[in-house]
């Protein structure tokens, strides 16, 4: 450690305190500026994302809506044409 003899200055420190600082402050700042700028990025990449599955949820609730009436038509047809079969067996049994 540097000893200071009578007669000799310390260094100046409000020159090159305040130019770290400032140096320090603009480093905080384009730091916080890419953290938005990767925050911002996210969020479109996350908006994107939540757009396309809202659009692929839509999609497969109206093929799920029309495999239910598709299913239910076969239902009722298979209902029809096994009372037709009942009808012939018990026409066949007298």
């Amino acid at each position: 450690m540097e000893q200071v003899q009578p007669g000799n200055q310390l260094p100046s420190v409000g020159g090159g305190t305040m130019a770290r600082a400032g140096s320090a402050k603009d480093r905080v700042n384009d730091a916080l500026s890419r953290l938005e700028s990767m925050v911002d990025a996210r969020l479109q990449s996350e908006k994107a994302r939540a757009d396309e599955l809202a659009e692929r949820l839509a999609r497969l609730e109206h093929q799920h809506n029309e495999l239910k009436k598709v299913a239910s038509e076969v239902e009722g047809r298979l209902e029809r044409a096994m009372e037709y079969i009942r009808s012939l067996l018990a026409v066949d049994q007298k």
